[in-house]
């Protein structure tokens, strides 16, 4: 994924900060996301969530599901629904790993990131996860306590 600073296009819509706590991220795959107009025109002003939503592959298709993206003020007649299913694209092969890692016990889809690649379109990041369990987070925090207090540490005496 490219950064910010490389690519004057590139912007970052909505993050999913919670899954990289509530889950074990084992893989990350760029999807295109298939949009109605004022979809595309709601994303550019950043009202977009994917918190609480989830990708599912069903009749060999991949689906985002409960993503949220405001209606467009502009397009009241020609309007979107607000919380509707939304086609992921990826290719076939990409597809069949996603569903055969689904497969196996606890493994899941969870959105990422949304965001606009360099060339202007919209992109989502899912990943491919496992659940945490609660003694995992608290060694996911304190491992990141640790690093902290280690930086610190480096910046005080070094």
């Amino acid at each position: 994924m490219a950064k910010k600073d490389d690519n004057p296009n590139y912007k970052v819509i909505a993050e999913n900060r919670r899954a990289r706590h509530d889950y074990a991220i084992e893989d990350d795959i760029e999807c295109g996301i298939q949009l109605q107009g004022s979809e595309v025109k709601s994303l550019r002003t950043n009202t977009a969530n994917i918190a609480e939503s989830y990708a599912a592959v069903e009749d060999g298709e991949l689906w985002l599901v409960n993503s949220y993206i405001a209606p467009y003020e502009q397009a009241k007649t020609w309007g979107h629904e607000e919380r509707r299913r939304r086609k992921l694209l990826v290719s076939k092969k990409e597809l069949s790993r996603l569903w055969n890692d689904t497969q196996r016990k606890g493994m899941t889809i969870v959105p990422l990131v949304l965001y606009f690649n360099h060339k202007g379109i919209a992109k989502l990041k899912v990943g491919i996860a496992k659940g945490k369990k609660l003694h995992d987070k608290r060694a996911d925090k304190a491992k990141q306590d640790w690093n902290r207090q280690k930086q610190r540490l480096l910046k005080q005496n070094g």
